[in-house]
């Protein structure tokens, strides 16, 4: 299998778990807020007003564009439809993201990778993604309107895209994904701290990518 059939072929099973995960979620969503801070995040959203510190700016105004559409009563499941999205998109991050160290381990030929190892590849990245799609904590997080789901995705996406950067490290103008990582990164503050426990994964890959010939 050549290059462009696998990148074809890769897309197209990342599609289908974007889909499956996008169904799950929308499908399950809240019928309106939930326990805990769900009331809160919602309401303050809609009035875009200040929520409990540390506060989360970035989350507010996304989940302010979601509501603008629809009515008062209907800002929950605005706001609910919001977090099930940006969890089925980090499912795909993580498909894209285990697809890429599968590939490191299982290595084709000059002709490329045999239709066995693509089918591993593949098979690898979809059921990990999968797997953590119908894993209880994050579901539960997944249909409510908490931040969790947000940070979840800019982790996964800052992740993704270290993981850009290790490919294309030799390639000119590469370190803009380290300026996009950077960016990200600092939104992401505004929506929780989670994100934060992803800097000593990049210094490591980035050690190891400016040193594999050693």
């Amino acid at each position: 299998m050549d290059k462009k059939k696998f990148s074809l072929w890769n897309g197209i099973v990342a599609a289908a778990v974007f889909a499956v995960a996008c169904f799950t979620y929308l499908s399950t969503i809240e019928p309106t807020a939930s326990f805990w801070d769900c009331g809160e995040f919602i309401a303050s959203s809609y009035k875009l007003e200040v929520g409990h510190p540390p506060g989360n700016p970035v989350f507010q105004l996304f989940a302010r564009f979601f509501t603008l559409p629809v009515p008062p009563g209907k800002a929950a499941v605005a706001v609910n439809a919001m977090s099930a999205l940006c969890s089925a998109l980090t499912i795909l991050f993580l498909y894209l993201t285990t697809v890429f160290f599968a590939k490191r381990l299982i290595k084709g030929g000059k002709e490329g990778r045999t239709a066995g190892q693509a089918v591993a590849i593949f098979g690898t990245g979809a059921v990990g993604a999968l797997a953590y799609c119908f894993s209880d904590t994050f579901w539960f997080s997944a249909v409510e309107g908490e931040v969790y789901a947000m940070s979840s995705l800019f982790t996964a996406l800052v992740f993704w895209a270290m993981c850009q950067w290790y490919e294309r490290a030799d390639e000119p103008h590469a370190n803009r994904w380290i300026v996009l990582i950077a960016f990200l990164m600092g939104l992401s503050i505004g929506i929780h701290l989670l994100n934060l426990l992803t800097i000593p994964a990049f210094v490591f890959m980035y050690y190891y990518r400016k040193n594999e010939d050693r």
